[in-house]
Formats: structure tokens, C-alpha cells, sequence
């Protein structure tokens, strides 16, 4: 695996192809939903992904856009939804502006700026709501959820024959629930866990974690708005997550070492929720 092709990470039904490493590069893909958070530079797993959610501006995480909007234009593909903090708009129009004019060349692109509490259609059955984080600049975090269906409980003693009986006859037999499986913080600081609980309850649970150890401490993390681990580890507890899973560790950790630091910093019952989205390194 590469930068170029990504590296894979499964749980359950959530297949998703990405690269996370500190202050270089940072996208992960569900393409189930059709989706990307974050494009880091613009890589070639990303462009068949019809809905790229930034989550801020920062280089190794949305410079990527011209080239996967070029890319798609040239593949003719469907204009691509991209959402990102409000803020973002007016500077990303112009730099697309700018490449257009540079190529000669008027490209297909919406840009949306999400709001909080609305729901965002993705590749049913899935959508997506933001949620607030807490970077050096504007931020949002995402959540995907699944709209499923499930029995209602006055019918949960009927045999298969009369609920389609049921159904046929015109009664509701079923009702609709979300279920929110996986969602993506980016950078931020801790408090993002205060202020939304369906993240608690995300079935998978991508977020930056970029320093674990002494040298760099929670004060340094927190200073440029990221994660230490050892705020997570307080928290964990609390999290009824399946999977939490660390992106954006810094470079000057081998994967090995994190994992050394993970089995001696996380109670027993805890190490297998915690897992570290694949690096090269």
C-alpha cells in the first residue's frame, strides 16, 4: 500500500480505503456511502468519491481539491458536492477561479457550507450531520449515519405471514431509525467528545490522536489545537464505540512504538476498541 493507492481498514460492513499521517497527508474514503473526509493532496483513490467532506483548510487535508475536481472533469464524471466550514468557501472559489484560469478551463464543482442539526444525503442508506470541533481554524467533524428499519414492538409476536398480511392491509409495521456508525473529527482538540453524544455512540470512531508520549506533552497538543493520548484514556471508558480509531499520529512515531505505548497506557478490558488507522511507518 501507498500514498497513491491508500491503505485498507475493515470492521464489520465499514470498508474504507485512506492515509493519515501528521502535517502531511490526511483523507480516508467510505465509498459505501460514497464519501471522503478530507483530500490531503489529491490522491487517485479519492476520484470515483462524489461527496468530499472537508473538515478544515488546512494543506494536508483539503489542497487536494483543485486536482480531484480537474481529475473528474477530465473523467467526466458528475460535478462533485464538496462541504466545508463556511469560512472556506470565498477562498477555495477563488483558488478554483484561479485554475481555471491558469488551464483555460471552467470546471463543474457545488461547495456547501453544512449546517448543524440538518441531514445530508449520501449513497442511501446513508447520510451524514457535522458536529463542532475544536482546531486552530474553522472545523467541523462528520458523522454517517444509516437510516434502517426495524419491527415495531406490538408486531415483534407475529409470525412472517401476517405481518406481510399487515403490510398488504396498509398498516406501518415498521419504523425508521438512525444509526450513527462511523464518524471523523479531523483536527481538534478533546471537547469535541462535550458536545455531541451520537459520537459516543458511533459504531466506529475515526479521530486524531497526534502525540502519545512524554515529549510532547497535552499542554504542546492542546496548544495547536490537537490530541494527546493521554486525554483520550479518561474518556475511554464512556465511549460505547466499537472501534476507536487514531489518525494523524505524528511522524516522529513508528507504529510499532504506538502500539508498545498503547499496550502499557490502556487497561485490558479497553486495548480492543482502540486501533491505529494503517501507516507506512
Amino acid at each position: 500500500m501507498s500514498l497513491t493507492t491508500g491503505f485498507n481498514w475493515n470492521h464489520r460492513m465499514i470498508r474504507l480505503i485512506g492515509y493519515s499521517m501528521a502535517g502531511i497527508s490526511t483523507s480516508v474514503a467510505f465509498p459505501d456511502a460514497d464519501a471522503c473526509f478530507d483530500v490531503a493532496q489529491g490522491l487517485p483513490f479519492q476520484i470515483p468519491i462524489s461527496n468530499l467532506l472537508i473538515t478544515h483548510g488546512h494543506m494536508d487535508h483539503a489542497s487536494g481539491l483543485p486536482y480531484l475536481i480537474g481529475q473528474k472533469s477530465m473523467t467526466s464524471q458528475l460535478a462533485p458536492k464538496i462541504y466545508m466550514p463556511s469560512v472556506l468557501i470565498e477562498p477555495m472559489t477563488n483558488i478554483m477561479r484561479l485554475w481555471e484560469k491558469i488551464e483555460d478551463h471552467q470546471y463543474k464543482y457545488e461547495f456547501i457550507a453544512p449546517q448543524e442539526g440538518v441531514s445530508y444525503p449520501l449513497k442511501p442508506p446513508y447520510y451524514f450531520k457535522i458536529f463542532k470541533t475544536f482546531h486552530r481554524v474553522a472545523s467541523n467533524g462528520y458523522t454517517i449515519f444509516e437510516r434502517k428499519k426495524k419491527l415495531k414492538p406490538e408486531f415483534l409476536n407475529l409470525s412472517p405471514h401476517e405481518i406481510v398480511e399487515k403490510k398488504k392491509s396498509g398498516v406501518e409495521v415498521e419504523s425508521i431509525y438512525e444509526d450513527p456508525i462511523l464518524s471523523f473529527t479531523g483536527d481538534t482538540r478533546i471537547e469535541f467528545l462535550d458536545h455531541c453524544e451520537w459520537i459516543k455512540k458511533s459504531r466506529v470512531l475515526i479521530m486524531e490522536v497526534t502525540f502519545v508520549d512524554s515529549k510532547k506533552t497535552v499542554e504542546n497538543a492542546r496548544f495547536w489545537g490537537h490530541i494527546h493520548l493521554d486525554e483520550l484514556l479518561p474518556r475511554l471508558e464512556s465511549l460505547s464505540c466499537e472501534k476507536v480509531v487514531l489518525i494523524h499520529l505524528s511522524a516522529r512515531y513508528k507504529t510499532r512504538d504506538i502500539k508498545e505505548i498503547i499496550e502499557a497506557k490502556v487497561p485490558e478490558h479497553l486495548k480492543t476498541k482502540i486501533e491505529i488507522f494503517p501507516r507506512p511507518i
